[in-house]
């Protein structure tokens, strides 16, 4: 007896949370086994999401295609926003960069650790916070920009104002990058 083949529409794989890469290199006759249930993401332990609530900062650093964490180490503003970090960069950085090369794992710590330089040699206090692995995407969604300065000028309200005009420019122009990411 042979099994039954079912095939499974690329749609409705892509709304399972296949990426179109993801879906290409699984190849057309792996599809069938989409049917089956996916587990279910971990959700984040209640005090990390309480701190990504209120914390001023977060600490970046996408992963390597290895799974090894990048040299890009750095404290950045970002919003809590439909359960995902968001924040914006420049196009030319590594975050950026990075989601450009399809290295979209990053790994994610959360609070306010100070500055991380190379003045005094490496400061890596940040590496004591909560962290987690998450997964960055590009977004040209303008709302959800609207959304991050709405929580920027709350959260930062005394440095917004020299920064918003720059970071919607450069939205506009393709000079900074909006990115989400979502836990993984």
């Amino acid at each position: 007896m042979s099994a039954k083949r079912t095939r499974v529409p690329v749609s409705s794989a892509h709304a399972r949370g296949f990426t179109r890469r993801e879906l290409i290199q699984l190849g057309a006759g792996t599809l069938a086994l989409l049917a089956w249930p996916r587990p279910a993401r971990a959700a984040l332990a209640a005090d990390v999401t309480a701190l990504l609530a209120k914390s001023t900062f977060v600490y970046v650093s996408p992963l390597k295609s290895d799974g090894n964490e990048s040299r890009c180490h750095s404290e950045v503003w970002y919003g809590w926003l439909g359960g995902a970090v968001v924040l914006i960069t420049a196009t030319s950085g590594w975050k950026a960069r990075a989601l450009a090369k399809g290295l979209a794992r990053a790994r994610i710590w959360v609070g306010d650790y100070g500055r991380v330089g190379r003045v005094l040699g490496a400061r890596d206090a940040y590496r004591a916070a909560p962290s987690f692995e998450a997964r960055g995407a590009v977004s040209k969604d303008a709302a959800l920009l609207e959304q991050l300065m709405t929580t920027y000028r709350s959260k930062y309200p005394a440095e917004i104002g020299s920064w918003e005009g720059r970071m919607r420019a450069g939205f506009a122009s393709g000079e900074r990058t909006l990115i989400r990411y979502t836990p993984a």
